[in-house]
């Protein structure tokens, strides 16, 4: 299986879209908590879709349940927790979740998993 990483945080569209062309993803499965924000400017999930399709030929999933809650993700923002007591509650939360039951290997093989954060070992 082959899954890539984005983040949309601190890259303008073009790079953003480019990247998504240059890796050869089939899809964009976003795990975002809110993908509906002002802050996410190209990103937001209507036009993202829009743009995908017309610019990469890549398709767009929204996967919430493979989304942190806000109870675990604002601490973390707020550096009231460390990225390793984040990591243990979210994997904490996919297992409660069972996401492997309901997160089909074909719905993110050779996807693009879209987060907020801007590097990739915290997407």
């Amino acid at each position: 299986m082959k899954i890539f990483t984005i983040g949309f945080t601190e890259k303008k569209a073009e790079r953003f879209f480019s990247l998504i062309k240059l890796s050869g993803a089939k899809r964009v499965v976003d795990v975002r908590l809110n993908n509906s924000s002002q802050l996410s400017a190209f990103a937001k999930k209507d036009d993202l879709k829009y743009f995908l399709k017309e610019l990469c030929g890549v398709d767009y999933i929204h996967m919430p349940d493979l989304a942190p809650t806000k109870e675990i993700l604002s601490p973390y923002q707020k550096k009231e927790i460390t990225w390793q007591q984040y990591e243990d509650k979210f994997l904490n939360l996919m297992s409660k979740r069972s996401v492997e039951k309901h997160v089909k290997p074909e719905m993110i093989d050779e996807g693009c998993l879209l987060c907020s954060e801007h590097l990739p070992h915290q997407c």
